[in-house]
């Protein structure tokens, strides 16, 4: 399998059903090599083919496991500060969701050990970059919740995260305000248990 094919058959996705999604993400999981492919493809950020490549991504770290990224995390995280349709920002936003979600668990061993402190400082400072650009509800969510549970171990985190809500984000629309109102409340909780 090469990455012509790989290529091939992304540009042979007519949508994002799930059908379409891991149809393709069985290609990669059957053939391990791929995965380096698809993380490349996904960061050919003037492609319109990245959009694809980053369904397929996001499809098999949340669909089969978070673990699948972790060979490829310097690329992933020093490389999404560059994606340029919104439409593979939101599959990388819920991907950094997952990191986190599974860094901050600790359970899962092997994110604990291969997502070091340059990966999440990329992560946190390209959030917060998605944060006050204009980005789609699901970024701005998947951003939040992201942000917030890498401000757990870094306190900062929260401050600006806070601000940022309630200055910017909960005026933009019903979605980002009740999910801004949600992590709001989180903070609060956490910050009242560690008095």
């Amino acid at each position: 399998m090469s990455i012509n094919y790989l290529t091939q058959e992304l540009n042979n996705i007519e949508n994002a059903k799930r059908e379409n999604r891991q149809r393709v993400a069985n290609i990669v999981l059957d053939n391990k090599d791929l995965m380096q492919d698809l993380v490349d493809i996904t960061f050919d950020v003037n492609n319109k083919i990245s959009i694809k490549a980053a369904w397929i991504l996001e499809w098999i770290c949340t669909h089969h496991t978070i673990n699948w990224i972790l060979p490829y995390l310097d690329k992933f995280t020093f490389n999404i500060k560059n994606l340029q349709f919104g439409s593979a920002i939101r599959p990388c936003a819920k991907i950094c969701e997952q990191l986190a979600a599974a860094y901050h668990k600790r359970q899962n061993f092997e994110v604990l050990e291969k997502l070091n402190s340059q990966h999440i400082d990329a992560i946190i400072e390209t959030g917060f970059d998605w944060l006050i650009t204009p980005q789609k509800i699901a970024v701005r969510a998947y951003t939040m919740h992201t942000l917030y549970l890498f401000g757990l171990q870094k306190k900062w985190i929260h401050d600006e995260l806070k601000h940022l809500i309630e200055t910017k984000i909960i005026h933009e629309s019903k979605g980002t305000k009740a999910r801004g109102e949600h992590i709001l409340a989180l903070i609060e909780k956490h910050q009242k248990s560690r008095i």
